[in-house]
Order: structure tokens, then sequence, then C-alpha cells
């Protein structure tokens, strides 16, 4: 059907007339526009979906910060008692599980606590090269034990009431209200292979796109036509055409981006994934990387992990699908230069329950490990206490040791650079000291200042310049310079008397110098005490 009358037949049936009235079903819109489920496009016959962009990754594409961040969402509840064996408590676990524990002779040792089933033998080197860490006892209080609820939380980090939004997009009209009209360059974030995720939902719309006929999508980029617009009325049915049609016209022009950088990469760039559905995910995504996309975060995801029965075969070829994939794709992104700038890890919606049940598989459970990879890492080794075996909950669950949202706020400040007031709104006002990780936005060098307490100080990014803004509580002389991530000072951005009230700093007018692309630290130093922040500038 022609795009003309494509447009005739929706507007025959949009007519303004009292059926108009009835509630409006954004499926049957979805449907008749072409369009389902949240954003894809086809590249190697894998499903692959844009979103738009959230507080997070507008922050990241103004910062013009390399690091990369990819989600590997483990869906159905892995279980991370034979993912990271505890074997300084053999005995417990053995006695929990006495048929499908991992015997040691099936050990990959990490240390002299913990251990990987033989399955995962292809992450044994990247242990050894410093390339993964772990983090144990990852949950939150009262764990659900529902997929749905459980992933819904993960999420959106709400623990308090039902929240249909995620995190990565609850302030998208706050932080970029004209996307539609002035989309980025590039896609802020990008999901492959499962589609609809909450964590892209924002508080009025669905920021994920998709079309049902991915060729089409394509098809559209390469002609450069997109949806018309004009000869829609006012009535209810046509707003919502021309909104479907305006956010489907961003998608177009996304799929061309995408393209390019996938053929500019190459197919002949890295070979030896298998062709298996994380090894194709990560594959595609090591190619928008190569080929110079700029999308900062990535979601992918491998399903199978709900493991009530047959737990021992199925659970051990997923995790040895998932090691192969990792594995090859730091091998394809170290031979490129790139695995020092993008950081991967893994999410799932709980782990299992300790005790094995009656069908050779594990029910759901509460806490997990959080597993996370790329020589960003600096080092491999464990964060966080793992939970202690003896002390189960009433329904024979371990309590979580660490909160995942402080997994999601040492990520946001400590490898993506997010202003720590961003990611405190992002986690819904929620504050968390940040994990060992092995890698700091302010760096590890001692000449570099630490922070303070007392004066407001926060960061913000707006058209590719950055700003100090200042909530002076009194009058006061105050020094503020500039350092760069070795600790040598490169510029004075105030020596003078701030008055009382609010500041804003303008660095790069303030320096009146040069200033190279990438992190710096500020310094104020006032009567008072020393303050200080890691910045991008751009």
């Amino acid at each position: 059907m022609s795009e003309k009358n494509h447009s005739k037949n929706i507007k025959k049936e949009g007519s303004c007339n009292t059926e108009d009235h009835i509630k409006w079903n954004r499926r049957s819109f979805l449907h008749a526009l072409g369009l389902v489920g949240g954003g894809s496009m086809m590249l190697a016959n894998t499903p692959l979906s844009v979103s738009k962009p959230s507080p997070l990754s507008i922050a990241l594409s103004q910062s013009e910060n390399d690091n990369i961040l990819i989600l590997v969402r483990l869906q159905g509840g892995n279980d991370g008692f034979n993912t990271i064996i505890p074997v300084y408590d053999y005995d417990i676990y053995a006695n929990a599980r006495p048929l499908i524990k991992i015997p040691p002779s099936e050990f990959i040792n990490l240390s002299d606590d913990y251990a990987m089933p033989k399955p995962m033998n292809k992450l044994e080197s990247v242990w050894g090269d410093g390339q993964m860490r772990v983090v144990h006892g990852v949950g939150y209080e009262n764990s659900s034990l529902s997929h749905f609820k459980g992933s819904d939380i993960y999420a959106n980090t709400n623990l308090v009431e039902e929240d249909r939004t995620g995190f990565m997009g609850r302030y998208f009209q706050e932080i970029y209200p004209d996307y539609i009209f002035n989309p980025p360059a590039s896609p802020p974030s990008i999901q492959i292979g499962s589609i609809g995720n909450l964590i892209f939902k924002g508080p009025e719309n669905d920021f994920s796109f998709a079309v049902s006929h991915p060729n089409r999508l394509l098809q559209i980029a390469e002609n450069g036509t997109s949806y018309n617009l004009d000869g829609l009325g006012e009535c209810t049915y046509d707003d919502k055409v021309k909104h479907l049609r305006e956010v489907t016209n961003t998608t177009f022009t996304y799929a061309d981006a995408i393209s390019a950088a996938y053929e500019r990469s190459g197919p002949t760039d890295f070979s030896g994934y298998l062709d298996d559905s994380l090894g194709r995910q990560l594959s595609i995504i090591s190619r928008l990387i190569k080929g110079g996309l700029g999308t900062k975060v990535y979601l992918v995801t491998l399903g199978g992990f709900d493991t009530h029965s047959n737990q021992i075969q199925r659970h051990q070829e997923l995790l040895n699908s998932f090691s192969e994939a990792i594995s090859t794709f730091y091998k394809d992104l170290t031979s490129a230069g790139w695995d020092d700038k993008v950081l991967t890890m893994t999410m799932s919606e709980f782990g299992r329950r300790f005790k094995e049940n009656g069908s050779l598989g594990t029910d759901h459970g509460t806490a997990a490990p959080t597993m996370f990879f790329g020589s960003g890492l600096n080092g491999n080794g464990f964060a966080g206490e793992h939970p202690d075996l003896s002390n189960l909950t009433r329904g024979g669950n371990v309590f979580n040791t660490t909160d995942f949202r402080q997994v999601y706020a040492t990520v946001m400040k400590d490898w993506l650079c997010i202003d720590e007031n961003t990611v405190g709104r992002v986690l819904l006002g929620s504050s968390f000291e940040s994990l060992d990780l092995g890698f700091n936005c302010s760096g590890t060098n001692s000449n570099i200042p630490n922070d303070g307490s007392g004066i407001s100080h926060i960061v913000t990014y707006r058209d590719s310049q950055t700003y100090i803004n200042i909530a002076n509580p009194e009058t006061t002389h105050v020094d503020i310079a500039l350092y760069n991530v070795i600790g040598q000072k490169v510029a004075t951005l105030r020596n003078e008397l701030l008055m009382e009230g609010e500041h804003i700093i303008d660095v790069k007018q303030s320096a009146n110098t040069r200033l190279s692309t990438g992190p710096y630290v500020y310094q104020i130093q006032t009567n008072n005490g020393n303050y200080s922040k890691s910045i991008l500038i751009s």
C-alpha cells in the first residue's frame, strides 16, 4: 500500500465521531501504522530497538566521554549459587543442593573462596587478564518473587509503590522536551533482542520504538522518506496518529545512522562469535561501536534462566553461551582498541532459592551476584559481602547484602561520570556510596583534591558547555581552581569575594585558556574548607 493511500485509510478510520471518544487503544494504532512494541530494525537477522534519551543518556551524549555501558539481562532469574560457587562454605552449599551442586572437579577457581563451573571456562582468561569482577548478594529487601514485578523493580528502582517508569526514561520531558523535532545525531541507548523493557519508559511515553516490518524501516531510511504529517485533523484519533508518526520519523532518522555505522565496521573485522542469541547480539554491538555510532548504553538479553526443573544441563548450556559471547566480545574489542572503554554488567530480576526443589531445579529466590567485565575494571576481584548461607528467610532465601541501586549508582557516577545530583534524581532521591569496582571518574592520583562538605555545588551540562552551579550560604572569599586528571592545575576559575546566593560559572569561559575534551576536577577553597567534584569538558 502506498504512503498516500495508507494515509487516506487512516484518516477515514479516524474521522471525528462519537466513537472517537471511546478510550484510545494504543496497540490498535500501532498496528494501523505498522508499529509494534518498542523500536526495532533488523541487523544480521536480529531485531534491534532504539530508545529515546533519558537524563542518564542525555548527560552521556553531552559529555563527549568515550565510556560505554552494556547491560546483559539474564532473563528468568539466574541461579547465582551455581554461577559463583561459595567454596568457603561448600559443605552447607552441597547439603542444600545434593543433586544439583557443582562438584569440586568441575571448579574453575577464582580465589580460595569462590569458583565458576567449567561451562564458564571461556571466562577463565578474562578473569586472569583482570577484566572481570563480581559484586556479591545484589538485591533488595522483601524481594518480589514475581518475574514481572521483579523485572519492573529492577527497571524503575521504586521499592515503595507501583511505578510504570524506568530509571533511564523518567525525566525525558524535563531534560530533552524537543527530542521529536531535534533529536541528537546518535541514539543515546539501544536494546537488541527483547524489547519493551520498562527501563526505557518515561512518565508519559514509551521511550522505545518498533516497526512490525523491520525491512520497511531500512527502506524508509535509505529513501529518506517519512510519514506525512499534513492533512491530519484535530480529533483524538488524528492527534494520536500525528504523535506516532512524529516518533516513527525520528526512528527512521536513527535507522540511517545505525545502518551506516554497522556497514562502516565491515563483516570481516572479527570472527569467532557463536551463531546463537547472545553471540549475534554482541557481534552487532561490536560493529556499531567500532563503526563510530556514538551510542552510550546498550541492553541485550539472554533468556531461559527460569530453571525450576532439570536445571543442571539447561543452566550450564546458558552459562556456556554467556561465557563464550562475553569472551569473544572482549577479544573483538581488544583487537580494535575498545576494551578499556566498554563496561559490561549483568542483571536479572531475582536469584534462585538456595535449596534445590524436588524437580532437580530451583525456585524463585532473592539475591544473586552481579558480574562486570572490561579492561576498565583495572584488575579482577570481588565487592560486597557474600550472603550468610546459614541465615535464611522462612522461605529458604538468603538476605541481600548489596542494594542493586548501589550498583547502578556506582556505574553512573564512576563509569559514566554522571553528576551525583542527577544520579539521585534518576534513583528517586536515593543516595549510595560507590562500590570499589576499580574505576573512578576523578582518577586515582593523590594530587587531585578530595571533596569536603558544606557549600552546595553541582555541575550541569547545556548546549555543549559545562557549568558549575554554586549556592553560597554567606559571603566569603573563594579560590576555584581546575585540575586535569593527573593532578596538574590548569586554570583559576575564580579568586574573589563571592557574595551570598546562587552563582553559575561557565568553566570554558572562566578558564581563559584552551581546554581539551575530557575529564577534569575543580576545587573550591574557602575559609571554611575545600570542596571538589569531577567534571567533563566537551
